[in-house]
């Protein structure tokens, strides 16, 4: 399958990112920092070329994804359709708990990776739904997209939109306030405004 030209977007950073606690279906709203990374987006995205009528724009239903592209396509004359399908993957009995609950109550192994957490959380989605999700949403683009998504998702997106399997999920880079451009099966990072301490908590 031949993809056009994508910018994938996570939300900005939210009340729950900053306290670790994981979202999946749940919401909360975005903080100040977070804001301020949905707006520095429009920058990016003007450096990549997006321009209004040209390019489309999808957004997770969610709130903080659609408060995310609000801010970011503004100024850019754009508005973003919700897609159920860009939701973030479902945490089952760990929505709203802390990485330390989590810890707590379902310990695994010292050295886990955490996509591993994510592929165990009990009553969760599971990966292989969220690839089926995501494989969905780009089979149905006509055209360049701007893609406002999750943390999760984001990364399963374009796992598979540089036409790689589930096995190189790591290897793509995750992040927050950044803008990530794929076009011709090659992904491009352009600095937005990032939070080091941001960093690393994909999915929460």
């Amino acid at each position: 399958m031949v993809l056009p030209e994508i910018c994938v977007i996570r939300h900005g950073e939210t009340e729950w990112n900053r306290a670790g606690r994981m979202q999946g279906g749940l919401d909360s709203p975005l903080t100040d920092l977070g804001r301020a990374q949905s707006r520095a987006m429009a920058r990016a995205l003007r450096e990549v070329g997006v321009l209004a009528g040209v390019w489309s724009a999808l957004t997770s239903p969610q709130g903080r994804a659609v408060e995310t592209a609000r801010l970011a396509l503004m100024t850019l004359g754009m508005q973003a359709l919700p897609d159920p399908d860009l939701r973030e993957i479902a945490m089952g009995d760990w929505a709203g708990l802390s990485r330390a609950e989590i810890t707590n109550g379902w310990p695994g192994p010292q050295d886990e990776h955490f996509l591993e957490t994510y592929a165990r959380a009990p009553g969760g989605e599971g990966f292989d739904a969220l690839w089926d999700r995501v494989g969905r949403v780009l089979s149905g683009l006509t055209g360049p997209t701007v893609i406002v998504t999750h943390g999760m998702t984001s990364r399963f997106l374009r796992t598979r939109a540089l036409g790689w399997d589930l096995d190189r999920l790591d290897v793509v880079q995750g992040g927050q306030g950044v803008l990530f451009h794929i076009r011709d099966g090659v992904q491009h990072v352009l600095p937005g405004l990032q939070d080091a301490a941001a960093q690393g908590k994909a999915g929460v």
